[in-house]
């Protein structure tokens, strides 16, 4: 008999405590998400930040980016420009102890200085000190801080999360969440927060993107990474939960969650003056 699961091409009996021990062991310093591969997937936002930010870049002249994780994204920008047009100053924040160091290995050699920062941290440097200020996920954004830190007529150029993202998988966790809590990270709010830090909209765009899940070990990673989801989350804590979706999974096939991501274009203006910022371009694509 073919005990396979053509979902998961795994043996259907595979022991739930095998897989969520699997996903426990995972490390989870960093951006870099390769290990879902085959596992899990998620959409991608049209705009395709990553090159986008790597056009921006290029133009730039002192660029910082903003809660940069291991520095995968960042890396991987500079690594689409070409020598010589890239900004003569570049630095970038962490506050996490293993994505800080993470990310110093990987960014130093690109000349890009690494600064701890925690999220809520004031940005340690000088009014003014950059034309570009990049972000993807920030777990919240200080737009005086933003503000502070960008010269006129520099841009902030952010891919953020949005409301209620992976919000089947939070609610199986959490129950129903409340309306306030779906419209946490609402980009109209974040929106006007950005304008009364004194910044411009220049661009907003958002997606729904679908994610999945084929196995629980992807589900117990992704929960151990992304720790915001599901604060406090353990294997020992939400055991229940996890084997209910296992025994969905193994029955109906990937959970299906969905992803959001809005994309920001901000502009702080120059007072008496017209001129786009150095990106140039509301949308980045």
């Amino acid at each position: 008999m073919d005990t396979t699961d053509r979902t998961t091409n795994r043996p259907a009996d595979r022991a739930f405590a095998s897989l969520v021990a699997e996903g426990a062991a995972v490390p989870t310093a960093g951006w870099d998400f390769s290990w879902f591969e085959g596992r899990a997937t998620e959409q991608r936002p049209s705009w395709g930040y990553a090159r986008s930010a790597a056009e921006r870049l290029a133009r730039a002249t002192a660029a910082l980016d903003i809660q940069t994780g291991g520095g995968e994204v960042l890396d991987f920008a500079l690594g689409r420009i070409p020598a010589g047009h890239l900004p003569t100053l570049l630095a970038a924040t962490e506050g996490w102890p293993p994505n800080l160091a993470r990310a110093t290995g990987l960014l130093a050699p690109r000349g890009v200085v690494v600064v701890a920062a925690g999220e809520d941290d004031p940005l340690p440097f000088a009014d003014g000190s950059f034309d570009l200020v990049l972000s993807r996920h920030p777990v919240q954004p200080h737009w005086d801080e933003i503000a502070r830190v960008l010269r006129p007529g520099g841009t902030y150029f952010a891919q953020h999360v949005g409301p209620s993202s992976a919000y089947e998988l939070v609610e199986h966790f959490l129950g129903p969440r409340t309306a306030d809590s779906r419209g946490v990270r609402d980009p109209e709010r974040e929106r006007a927060g950005a304008e009364a830090a004194g910044l411009e909209v220049v661009g907003l765009t958002a997606e729904r993107l679908r994610m999945e899940f084929h196995d629980i070990a992807a589900v117990v990673h992704f929960l151990r990474k992304v720790i915001w989801m599901v604060p406090g989350f353990t294997v020992a804590a939400y055991e229940p939960q996890l084997r209910a979706l296992h025994a969905r999974i193994e029955a109906d096939g990937p959970f299906v969650a969905h992803s959001t991501r809005h994309l920001f274009d901000i502009r702080k203006p120059e007072p008496g003056r017209e001129e786009r910022d150095p990106g140039g371009g509301a949308q980045g694509r």
